[in-house]
């Protein structure tokens, strides 16, 4: 397998540590709301990375933490902390919020088809592991007490920025929205490992420590909880590019100074999802669920099959006719694998060496830095192949292990059938109502609109409003 290394800016044959065994870190969610396609996008990349090396024969452990302890807005020790303001907005307590936005995040994890960690370690599990790691860090001079809470300081490290091309002056006060000055750091780039004085009066969740009663920086988790998994040596730790700097930034440094020698050999970064108003961010509002999705009319897995048509190192742009256009092609896939499985008859035998000629082939493509888009024209070259339908369908078969976008499911047909058509004329009337009601709603006359939604629910049709924009489904 060859790998774009974000450490080293380059591809890379990869090499684990320990032959045929791989170590495997992703960032996992801040549950405070529901994760957005966005997000998603990354966990898509991720898993495939996951079963492309599980294809090429690794064995492989993947550890995910899950954020339940307060994260701030910025990746800086600055904003507001997300999983109070979820609490107040839903007038629930902190770990009421984390165990509802996890149960959803996994739900949504699962329809797209990802495959479950080995390991999902919750950061308030593991508090005492936290303390530990900032006790040795103060022993050794690499961590400094300030104020009431403790500091890891960076100018004890040769190289601090070897992950991102940052320098010194991008983290002068004004450079950066998410800078503001900290009297208490000695400097600019240090960052908070445990607080005891909170900038939050409404701070929930706080644990008593050497310190004083506190709580952990965002950084320090994933260090804590992949060490306690997996290990002093990581081969690869996985998340999006808005993760590179400062949040993996950081954990190389904590980690390292912790363990006196290199931490992590390869870090696999996906690009952002973007709308046309740029990045999909949830502080913006400007973004998608899957349920979203699902009310909308497409299955989990045409997204799924939306992100595998582009490179993982490459921005991706969301449009609804773009979705609508894959919704169509992996439709057509599924009607041609679908015919393909009723041409199959128990006397077919597979022909495993042609099998095993296309699985060499798409190793060579897919293994190459993850190349998704020549994986799917792969699968596509597969219904042109010199063979019975039993080893036509085998080859799919085996490419979706990586792919993972149901080829078994379309064999049946039963994906298309999760989601209903609808007649044009029909979806032409109920966007039709839907922009009356949205006027009527501006102009204040709400017996208009809720006229308009009784209507539409005599139709069969119920309409819902979400942050998202209105939605609708069958009743």
């Amino acid at each position: 397998m060859i790998l774009y290394n974000t450490l080293t800016r380059e591809k890379e044959t990869f090499i684990p540590n320990e032959e045929g065994k791989v170590k495997m870190y992703t960032c996992g969610p801040t549950v405070y709301h529901y994760a957005h396609i966005g997000n998603l996008r990354s966990y898509i990349m991720e898993d495939v990375l996951l079963r492309e090396l599980r294809y090429e024969g690794y064995e492989v452990k993947r550890v995910m933490n899950i954020t339940d302890v307060g994260h701030l807005s910025s990746d800086a020790d600055t904003g507001e902390d997300k999983m109070v303001k979820g609490a107040l907005r839903e007038h629930k307590s902190v770990m009421e919020i984390a165990k509802f936005y996890t149960d959803a995040f996994f739900e949504d994890f699962k329809k797209l088809n990802n495959i479950y960690p080995e390991v999902v370690e919750p950061a308030t599990n593991c508090i005492d592991d936290f303390i530990k790691v900032v006790s040795v860090l103060l022993e050794k001079g690499h961590a400094y007490i300030a104020g009431g809470n403790v500091y890891f300081d960076t100018s004890t490290l040769e190289n601090y920025y070897a992950l991102t091309p940052h320098k010194e002056d991008d983290l002068r006060v004004g450079v950066r929205d998410d800078v503001e000055a900290d009297e208490n750091k000695k400097n600019p780039a240090d960052f908070v490992l445990w607080f005891t004085k909170s900038k939050f009066e409404d701070q929930q969740l706080k644990w008593d420590s050497p310190w004083g009663v506190g709580y952990p920086g965002w950084h320090i988790e994933c260090s804590c909880i992949s060490m306690k998994h997996l290990g002093e040596n990581l081969d690869i730790h996985c998340g999006g590019v808005d993760n590179i700097f400062p949040h993996h930034t950081n954990e190389i440094a904590q980690s390292e100074a912790y363990l006196g020698h290199k931490w992590c050999n390869y870090w696999f970064h996906v690009q952002h999802l973007n709308d046309r108003n740029g990045k999909m961010s949830k502080s913006e509002g400007n973004i998608l669920t899957v349920s979203t999705l699902e009310e909308k009319g497409y299955h989990p897995l045409v997204y799924r099959f939306y992100c595998l048509q582009s490179h993982y190192r490459k921005p991706l742009e969301f449009t609804f006719e773009n979705l609508d256009n894959t919704k169509a092609i992996y439709e057509k896939l599924t009607s041609r694998v679908a015919e393909l499985a009723k041409q199959v008859t128990p006397d077919q035998v597979v022909d495993s060496s042609l099998l095993d000629e296309n699985k060499r082939k798409f190793i060579n493509v897919v293994g190459n830095d993850i190349n998704t888009a020549s994986g799917i024209s792969l699968l596509y070259d597969t219904f042109k192949l010199e063979a019975n339908p039993a080893t036509k369908l085998a080859v799919l078969e085996s490419f979706d292990e990586v792919l993972g976008i149901g080829i078994k499911e379309m064999e049946s047909g039963r994906v298309t059938q999760e989601v209903e058509s609808v007649d044009e004329d029909l979806l032409a009337y109920i966007n039709e109502k839907i922009e009356e009601r949205k006027e009527a709603k501006k102009a204040k006359d709400f017996t208009k609109a809720d006229a308009i939604r009784d209507e539409l629910r005599a139709k069969g049709i119920e309409i819902k409003d979400t942050r998202e924009g209105v939605v609708w489904k069958r009743i």
